[in-house]
């Protein structure tokens, strides 16, 4: 049985069987980047890695090019981080070494007394390694994730083998509503729609992400419905588990249904946009009525010269792991580059965020 409500765009499998506070205290959602890449030790390139409280990858990124003097144009990062969180993430900065500040200074004299007892807000930086190439967007292992579920109500047991699920069988990998933003998705087809285009290469990049991830997202609530979302059906785009290649499946036969069972293949949804999708028959049919669905942003993502692309319809997180404290439930998890910790949130609960900063 899906869950799902008159309002529920991202129905799941299973009934959620608690209610909980999530983000009482920046501390209770802990995120660690794991990198694809360690940093050589030379090159034009610094590599920070850097701790903060109640401060976005956004912010981080200004306040190095501001300190470098390079600018915001040479400063990158691999994932963009929750504000109302404690994290930790690499950033590049391309500087000289000449003008290279000296970073745990600059990064401690911005934590006074005044700001952090204003916002709560501050940053450490723990690790600045040079490397002879920049930090791209989208180059990183995965996240580690430890979460507190706070005044937890409902059924336990439930929630254990909802857990156990995610844990064995893997779950729905939806886009999270970080990816949204407040208004990204209305904005985008505002825009797309014949309005005036965003300023910066970085708001462009947003909106036509929030665009293409509504039409996913659309798409894999369809198959989650149907109760397909995690087997391959004949015109179905597989993906090998672990990397980015993808697959046509013109037929099923015993052995893709086995490889799909033990987790070794998955099927995908469409990241829209100009090109092939390489799904034939009902497959293709139904994504192309979802997507006509939102004719502005479909035909906005080809128009602005997106390439289509095809996403894992499921999730496998690399570790799952939980524990009970009186009525707060810890969450530990190990999640892939581009996987959302608050879809297994979404799985066992509603959860009632107590973040009122936005």
């Amino acid at each position: 049985m899906s869950r799902e409500t008159e309002n529920d765009t991202t129905p799941y499998p299973w009934l959620p069987p608690l209610v909980a506070t999530i983000k009482a205290e920046p501390e209770d959602f802990r995120v660690e980047e794991v990198p694809a890449t360690t940093p050589e030790g030379q090159g034009e390139h610094v590599w920070l890695e850097i701790e903060k409280r109640l401060l976005n990858s956004e912010d981080v990124a200004v306040w190095l090019g501001r300190e470098s003097g390079a600018g915001r144009g040479r400063v990158s990062y691999a994932g963009r981080k929750d504000r109302q969180a404690v994290t930790r993430q690499w950033f590049s900065v391309q500087c000289p070494p000449e003008s290279e500040p000296d970073w745990a200074g600059r990064a401690e004299a911005w934590n006074s007394p005044q700001e952090a007892e204003a916002t709560g807000s501050w940053m450490r930086v723990l690790r600045v390694v040079r490397h002879a190439r920049k930090l791209r967007t989208g180059h990183l292992a995965g996240n580690r994730f430890e979460i507190r579920l706070g005044a937890v109500q409902g059924d336990r047991a439930a929630a254990e083998s909802i857990l156990a699920a995610v844990r064995d069988g893997g779950i729905p990998n939806y886009f999270g509503a970080q990816r949204f933003g407040r208004d990204n998705l209305e904005r985008a087809r505002a825009w797309l729609g014949g309005g005036r285009a965003p300023r910066s290469r970085n708001q462009r990049s947003l909106l036509l992400s929030a665009a293409r991830s509504a039409i996913f997202n659309a798409v894999l609530a369809a198959r989650v419905r149907r109760g397909d979302w995690d087997r391959l059906l004949p015109g179905d785009v597989a993906n090998l588990e672990g990397s980015g290649s993808v697959f046509a499946v013109p037929e099923v036969d015993a052995e893709l249904e086995a490889r799909a069972a033990r987790l070794d293949i998955h099927p995908t949804g469409p990241l829209w946009g100009r090109g092939a999708m390489l799904t034939a028959g009902e497959v293709a049919a139904l994504e192309a009525a979802i997507a006509a669905e939102e004719p502005v942003l479909a035909e906005g993502l080809e128009q602005e010269g997106v390439r289509a692309a095809r996403r894992s319809l499921r999730m496998v997180p690399r570790a799952v792991a939980w524990r009970w404290e009186g009525d707060d439930l810890w969450l530990s998890l190990e999640l892939g580059a581009g996987e959302y910790a608050t879809g297994v949130l979404d799985a066992i609960g509603n959860a009632r965020d107590a973040d009122r900063s936005g």
